[in-house]
C-alpha cells in the first residue's frame, strides 16, 4: 500500500446509496474524508431493478463524497447482497505435495493450501449461480483438526473445512456494469455482512461465537461466527421498507409521511399510558391525519416481529444457535428503531447489542451510526486485503476473476 492511499466503500442499499471515502497512512491510520448519501430508486431488496437510476444514484453518492474530500475515486469497494445469496460449507482433501521425487519430507506448502481450497470449492452450482466468497474455517492435517495455518506443517494429507458464499451471476453483473456506467472502476465485490462485521463486531465476540444482523431497507443480513471463523452467511428479503410500506398501507398515507413518522414517533413498545394524537401533515391540498400512537406501533412490532422470528428460524435451521454464545450484534438503519433490542431479547433471549461502526479518524461522527455499518467495514475489509481483491476488463469475465481473488484473499490470511 502506499504511504497514503485512497480507499472508497459504496453501500448499494434497498433505501439509500453511500459512499465513504477514507485515507490510510502508513501506520495504517483510517481518516474518514467524505461522505455521500442519495435515495436508491433503482435498487429492490438489494438486487438492481433499473440500471440507469442506479447507475445516476452512485454517480451522485460518489460525487458528494468527492467534493467533500476534494479528491477524485478511481474505484471502489462494492457491497453486494439480496435474498438471492446462498451459501453453504464444504470440505477438501489432497495428498501434500513432495519437494522432490527422492525426498520423503512432506512440509505443507502455500500451494498445497491453494489446491486443497480449489479442491473444497469444487461443488455442482446451477447455471445462474456462481461462488462469491470461499472462506476458510479450518485446517486438518493428518486427523488433526483445529489448525488454522496449515503452511510450514509436516503431514501426508491435508483438509480444509471453508464456507462457500454463492450469488447470482446476472446480480453481480448488474451492479459491476452499474458501477462502470458511473464512470468508476470496481476494486472489489464484497458480501455486506461480512464487510459489515468488520466494522463492528470484535475478535473475542467472533471467538466466543456471535451472530451479525445487518437490518437493512430491503434485506435482513445474517453472518455467524464461532472460533474465530465464519460459520454461517444467509439473506431475508424483508427489511425496515417493509415496516415503512405497512405503516403506508394501514394508515393510508404516502411513503415519504410513513417513512418520517416511522423515524421521528415509532416504537416498538406501545405507550404505557395513552398518548396524544399524532397529527401528520399529508400534504398542502390535504387535511392533516390524526394518528393514535398506539396503533402505529402496533404496526410497527408485528413486522419487526415477523423479521426477528425469520431470523430465529434460519438459525435454528442450519444449528447455529448454540454457537452464539455472545449473542446477537445488530446493526443498519433497522437498529436504529426505538425498542428493537429489547424485542430482539424476548425473541432470541440471548445478549443483544447495536453494532456502532469504530476504528475511524477524520469524519468519523459522520459515519458513527449503524447506517452505516457496510460501508464502513467495506474500508476495513479493503484496508485488509488491498492489493489482493480487483476487477478489470468487462462483466462478461467477472467470475473468472473472483477465483484469482480468493487466492489472493487466503494467500493474505495465511501470511
Amino acid at each position: 500500500m502506499a504511504v497514503t492511499d485512497t480507499l472508497v466503500g459504496v453501500d448499494l442499499g434497498t433505501t439509500k446509496i453511500s459512499a465513504i471515502i477514507a485515507e490510510v497512512n502508513s501506520d495504517g491510520e483510517i481518516q474518514v474524508v467524505g461522505v455521500g448519501n442519495t435515495a436508491s430508486p433503482g435498487m429492490r431488496r438489494g438486487v438492481v431493478v433499473n440500471i440507469e437510476k442506479t447507475t445516476e444514484a452512485i454517480a451522485e453518492a460518489v460525487g458528494q463524497a468527492e467534493q467533500m474530500a476534494g479528491v477524485k475515486v478511481k474505484d471502489v469497494y462494492v457491497g453486494i447482497a439480496g435474498d438471492h445469496i446462498r451459501s453453504i460449507n464444504s470440505r477438501g482433501v489432497i495428498a501434500v505435495s513432495r519437494g522432490h521425487a527422492v525426498d520423503r519430507s512432506t512440509v505443507i506448502s502455500q500451494n498445497d493450501v491453494e489446491r486443497v481450497i480449489d479442491a473444497a470449492r469444487a461443488v455442482a452450482l446451477p447455471m445462474d449461480r456462481e461462488v462469491l466468497h470461499v472462506l476458510p474455517q479450518g485446517f486438518t492435517v493428518d486427523d488433526e483438526p483445529g489448525i488454522r495455518v496449515p503452511v510450514g506443517m509436516t503431514g501426508l494429507r491435508l483438509e480444509a473445512d471453508v464456507h462457500i458464499i454463492t450469488g447470482a451471476i446476472a446480480s453481480a453483473q448488474n451492479i459491476y456494469r452499474c458501477v462502470r456506467r458511473a464512470g468508476i472502476g470496481m476494486r472489489g465485490l464484497v458480501l455486506e455482512p461480512l464487510a459489515s462485521s468488520y466494522a463492528v463486531l470484535g475478535d473475542e465476540e467472533k471467538e466466543l461465537g456471535v451472530c451479525l444482523l445487518d437490518l437493512g431497507g430491503g434485506t435482513a443480513d445474517i453472518a455467524v461466527f464461532e472460533g474465530g471463523t465464519i460459520r454461517h452467511t444467509s439473506v431475508i428479503g424483508l427489511g425496515g421498507a417493509n415496516v415503512t410500506r405497512d405503516i403506508a398501507l394501514v394508515l393510508g398515507i404516502p411513503i415519504e409521511v410513513a417513512e418520517k413518522l416511522k423515524i421521528e414517533r415509532g416504537n416498538i413498545y406501545p405507550p404505557l399510558t395513552e398518548g396524544e394524537p399524532i397529527t401528520v401533515e399529508i400534504g398542502d391540498d390535504m387535511k392533516p391525519r390524526q394518528v393514535d400512537p398506539a396503533e402505529l406501533n402496533e404496526i410497527i412490532r408485528a413486522r419487526m416481529e415477523e423479521i426477528l422470528e425469520m431470523v430465529l428460524r434460519e438459525l435454528k435451521r442450519v444449528d447455529c444457535m448454540r454457537m452464539i454464545a455472545s449473542g446477537l450484534v445488530i446493526t443498519g438503519g433497522g437498529s436504529l428503531l426505538r425498542g428493537t433490542t429489547m424485542l430482539a431479547e424476548e425473541i432470541f433471549r440471548k445478549p443483544i447489542r447495536v453494532g456502532v461502526p469504530r476504528g475511524l479518524n477524520g469524519l468519523a461522527d459522520t459515519v458513527h451510526n449503524p447506517a452505516f455499518a457496510t460501508g464502513v467495514g467495506l474500508i476495513l475489509y479493503g484496508l485488509k486485503y488491498d492489493g489482493e481483491v480487483s476487477f478489470y476488463g468487462d462483466e462478461s469475465d467477472l467470475f473468472s476473476r473472483i477465483l484469482k481473488l480468493l487466492k489472493g484473499w487466503f494467500h493474505g490470511l495465511v501470511n
